[in-house]
């Protein structure tokens, strides 16, 4: 078993350009004292994977506006947004709907 909890992580749509082009990302989330909910998994994805321009990824304590996000290909308005607690060898996904011109 390992120490922390599998996830996927999917950019796409523009989004991936933020994290140097890079679509897919496996990682594993450090077991903590706390559950690993979304809105977590959005600052450790800042501190960590996020490479250039934060304002275009997160906003407060959650995406920016025109960023979906998928959980495990169900829209995570469904799943309870930030408050979605991770399971292991879940699929998140962020498709950014906002194109440049």
């Amino acid at each position: 078993m390992a120490d922390g909890v599998p996830i996927l992580l999917e950019f796409s749509g523009g989004a991936e350009l933020l994290f140097g082009k890079v679509k897919k990302h496996n990682v594993i989330l450090q077991e903590s004292e706390k559950p690993w909910t979304i809105k977590k998994l959005l600052f450790w994805i800042k501190d960590n994977l996020l490479q250039e321009r934060p304002e275009l990824f997160i906003q407060g304590e959650s995406v920016r506006p025109g960023i979906l996000v998928l959980i495990n290909d169900a829209d995570w308005e469904l799943m309870g947004e930030t408050e979605y607690i991770l399971q292991e060898n879940d699929k998140v996904v962020f498709i950014s709907t906002l194109h440049g011109g």
